[in-house]
């Protein structure tokens, strides 16, 4: 698998969704982490959603990136919404720190701009559970920033939408059905070290994530029990998934 270009290395953040009805989003607070191979991508409304069917607007996902100059394409393994599929994107660099994303067919406009502190070491670590959920997490570092996401404790069919699956669950399941946690925060220049800056999850918003302090040896940081709803067995590292069996899991 082909590394990423170095010049999507960092951490993006969105400041500009435009429609191809004219119909604009500076509000949302839209985050991207690419490294060398992985991306995790945090999407949160403004007014943060925090009861459960308002929570359905939010997004997030991670995976594989397939990327070049002028295109760059996300292939989703660990995804909020089951049923978005994969993403593909037409991508012009106007600056080293802000590149410009169009649709293929045209329909939206994405400004993206890299986050300074963003710069610097990338590490990925891809992981799965210990047990025989199958489940599938990831951690991320770019600079002085991190993304963890974590797919949910119940598997979902993808050609269903999560929408579908709380309107048809009952209410005893309905955290473990927006259970996907994408969590994005700052490694040392937070208020406090690893503090949380956003997540899918509210209740860890502001608060710490479970990993020392020192992120200087990447392999050596402690990832069992990351995020909200850890496997029973906990987590263990893996190597990254193969771009042919996530194709074919959107295919089946």
């Amino acid at each position: 698998m082909s590394p990423v270009p170095i010049g999507y290395h960092g951490v993006w953040q969105r400041t500009l969704l435009r429609l191809a009805d004219g119909t604009e989003d500076t509000t949302t607070q839209v985050y991207w982490l690419q490294s060398a191979h992985l991306h995790a991508d945090l999407r949160i409304p403004d007014p943060r959603p925090s009861l459960p069917l308002e929570r359905v607007r939010q997004a997030g996902f991670a995976g594989i990136t397939e990327a070049s100059e002028h295109r760059c394409q996300w292939h989703r393994a660990i995804d909020f919404h089951p049923d978005s599929g994969t993403d593909i994107g037409n991508m012009h660099f106007v600056s080293a720190d802000e590149v410009h994303e169009t649709a293929l067919d045209g329909s939206y406009l994405e400004i993206w701009k890299r986050l300074p502190d963003s710069i610097g070491p990338v590490e990925e670590s891809w992981l799965h559970s210990a047990d025989d959920s199958g489940r599938r997490a990831c951690v991320l570092r770019a600079g002085d920033y991190f993304m963890f996401a974590a797919d949910r404790p119940l598997r979902l069919n993808g050609r269903l939408s999560l929408q579908h699956y709380l309107q048809h669950e009952s209410t005893r399941d309905v955290e473990l059905l927006l259970g996907c946690e994408l969590t994005f925060g700052r490694i040392q220049g937070g208020g406090q070290p690893w503090q949380i800056l956003y997540s899918s999850l509210p209740a860890s918003s502001g608060g710490l994530f479970a990993v020392p302090a020192d992120a200087q040896v990447w392999d050596e940081l402690p990832v069992a029990w990351l995020g909200i709803y850890p496997p029973e067995n906990g987590w263990c590292r893996a190597p990254l998934p193969r771009l042919q069996d996530l194709n074919m899991e959107i295919l089946a």
